[in-house]
């Protein structure tokens, strides 16, 4: 769809999903390319793209959406030196979009009335019950400012688009040349040797001296630092303290049951005994649906169906009881167990019914149906959603109320606003942009506490939802900027980073070593043993094996193939500071059929990623012919 739907969506997720959704592949392959041929033009109209105008007002009011979702996303202004590049992307997209369309009328594409009529009642954003809602589907493009005309001719044309694409994309294939290549090299395996230089080894004999740890301290201050935070004082509103302020009366307790007596009603529950035979190794499907029928015909015969349950049921449960499985509702039971009692009459044996459990015999002994319950044998029930009910409405109403307190600047004291509204109040000593408690650190907290708004002039700020029934007001009482810590607080934990610094070195030192060893001829044995540590034995490893670590395994396959069968050998630095040694032995190509499922899934991911590649081509050779001209001053 074109973007004038989709600047206008806002909160209605369902119909950016049904409008932008189609076009996803096409933007996110097509990358940040330049406008060929821009040039100044007159005032009238915003870009003209091969001859066909896109006015100056559909780019203003696309650039008015795109600030506002930037800013409701980030919290922020957008910083003036984005801006410009903000605005060119907003020119590409547009000039893309433009393109694509004009491609797809060209080559003929069109879209019949019943096709276009066939997508839009499939929408489910347009039904009600499942069906197509004409009404519903007129509401949903009001909320938008459309005509259903106009949504109806943009989806046409993103229909053809979607057409034109989809061309594209099928049409693409790979040669069998390119999959042989694509298996020789996805499926590759290499035998590798490694051994550790474990870190711990050095660190502990390193050497550190107060010149070394000042060093470390003054190239690394960032590592050395109080976050930046703020002390706040805040007042909470919580929906559960509200529920408890609500008192339920009785006259309020009538009305609201009245109101929502469909919502108290005791389920239709019945009594039913069973047999139960089940399937095992021993006992098999077919052997236990037999035995299942055998003890029914015996039953229909008029064998006592508890005495049958005690000698036969495998069911540890109810076969002491005879079966007996008590009173329940539909919902306590399997949906097999469950459809096939509740098919039967009372008195009646169910055939052989298979569930998880094996093959059961239901007979219905009694039904007790479903009822409304009186106000009285709810009551509990009933004060609750009631209680729960007027807290959500005060809770709204006072959300409403703090609101335009803080905003018309009536609201200067948390004291006194926490008093007014029944909000518990609290203070954090540090709040830094990783949160506090008790409040947490939910990312629209953390932006509305260092805003700059917040940060200058000890105002209140909020509210803040921290969930769907709580939310905070505060205002922020100092402000500490990020500061380094003093060396002396932190002197043992620079002395370790020194230590392990060291040690790292030096087992990486070690590991290039023995390197040079190898090097000169030595076997991996001998400069292992130089090391001394373990060596791995030998093992077969592919590109995503986890017996060898990620580094290690990276390295591997990055590594030059050996040489006239000479090992490729290298040495390398690991995570956390301890080196490796590494032999690359043998390089053996991949190849199809070792796991056809797996050949398959690999094939499908380079088709797509070849089509994507194919589309994305097309797209920027549509760019380099395209002829372009820009208003500069659109966005003046």
């Amino acid at each position: 769809m074109l973007q004038n739907i989709g600047d206008r969506l806002k909160s209605q997720r369902w119909l950016a999903l049904l409008v932008l959704g189609p076009l996803a592949l096409i933007f996110a392959v097509w990358g940040a390319y330049g406008i060929a041929n821009l040039e100044f033009i007159g005032k009238n109209f915003g870009l003209k793209v091969n001859g066909e105008t896109i006015p100056v007002a559909t780019m203003q009011q696309a650039w008015q959406q795109r600030q506002s979702d930037y800013q409701q996303q980030l919290r922020a202004e957008i910083p003036e030196a984005q801006k410009k590049q903000l605005q060119q992307d907003l020119v590409d997209e547009l000039v893309r979009r433009t393109l694509l369309n004009q491609a797809a009328a060209r080559y003929g594409y069109r879209i019949s009335d019943a096709e276009l009529s066939e997508a839009i009642r499939s929408e489910k954003a347009f039904q009600v019950d499942g069906k197509f809602d004409a009404a519903a589907y007129r509401g949903m493009l009001a909320q938008l400012g459309m005509t259903t005309a106009g949504f109806e001719a943009q989806e046409r044309r993103s229909m053809q688009v979607q057409h034109l694409t989809q061309s594209l994309l099928i049409s693409d294939f790979l040669t069998p040349t390119e999959l042989k290549r694509i298996f020789a090299l996805e499926n590759e395996q290499r035998e590798v040797r490694y051994a550790v230089v474990p870190v711990a080894r050095y660190a502990a004999a390193a050497s550190v001296d107060d010149a070394a740890i000042k060093a470390w301290y003054g190239s690394h201050a960032a590592d050395y630092q109080n976050p930046e935070s703020v002390r706040l004082q805040y007042a909470q509103m919580r929906l559960d303290d509200i529920t408890r302020e609500v008192a339920a009366d009785t006259q309020g307790l009538q009305a609201y049951y009245e109101a929502n007596k469909t919502r108290y009603t005791e389920e239709e529950k019945r009594h039913a005994s069973h047999i139960l035979i089940k399937v095992t190794d021993a006992v098999p499907e077919a052997a236990a649906l037999k035995k299942a029928q055998e003890l029914r015909a015996q039953l229909v015969s008029g064998k006592d169906f508890a005495a049958l349950a005690r000698a036969d049921s495998e069911d540890p449960g109810s076969k002491a009881a005879g079966g007996d499985l008590g009173w329940a509702n539909r919902g306590a039971f399997v949906k097999p167990f469950a459809d096939a009692l509740y098919a039967l009459k009372v008195g009646e044996i169910s055939q052989p019914v298979r569930t998880q459990f094996g093959y059961h015999l239901i007979r219905l002994e009694e039904v007790r149906p479903g009822q409304a319950k009186t106000l009285e044998s709810a009551r509990a029930e009933i004060e609750a959603d009631y209680r729960r009910q007027r807290a959500s409405e005060l809770y709204g109403d006072r959300l409403e109320q703090l609101q335009q307190s803080i905003e018309d600047g009536s609201a200067r004291d948390i004291a006194a606003l926490a008093t007014r509204f029944h909000m518990a109040t609290g203070e954090v000593g540090t709040f830094t942009r990783s949160g506090g408690a008790p409040l947490g650190g939910s990312a629209d907290l953390v932006n509305a506490v260092f805003s700059d708004e917040s940060l200058s002039g000890g105002r209140l700020a909020g509210p803040v939802a921290l969930g769907q029934d709580r939310l905070v007001v505060f205002k922020v009482l100092e402000y500490r900027p990020a500061a380094a810590k003093p060396l002396e607080s932190v002197r043992a934990e620079v002395a370790a980073a020194v230590r392990q610094d060291a040690g790292a070195k030096a087992a990486r030192a070690a590991a290039d070593a023995a390197l040079a060893k190898l090097q000169g001829g030595a076997s991996f044995d001998e400069a292992v043993k130089s090391l001394g540590v373990s060596a791995v034995p030998p093992m077969t490893v592919g590109r995503g094996d986890p017996q060898l670590p990620v580094q290690l395994r990276d390295a591997a396959f990055a590594s030059p193939q050996p040489a006239a069968g000479k090992p490729a050998y290298q040495a390398l630095s690991l995570d956390g500071g301890n080196a490796a040694l590494l032999a690359v032995l043998a390089v053996h190509a991949g190849a199809p059929g070792a796991n056809p499922q797996a050949d398959q899934q690999l094939i499908s991911k380079f088709v797509q990623r070849h089509r994507e590649a194919d589309l994305q081509a097309y797209v920027v050779e549509m760019q380099r012919r395209a002829s372009v001209r820009r208003n500069d001053t659109v966005f003046d």
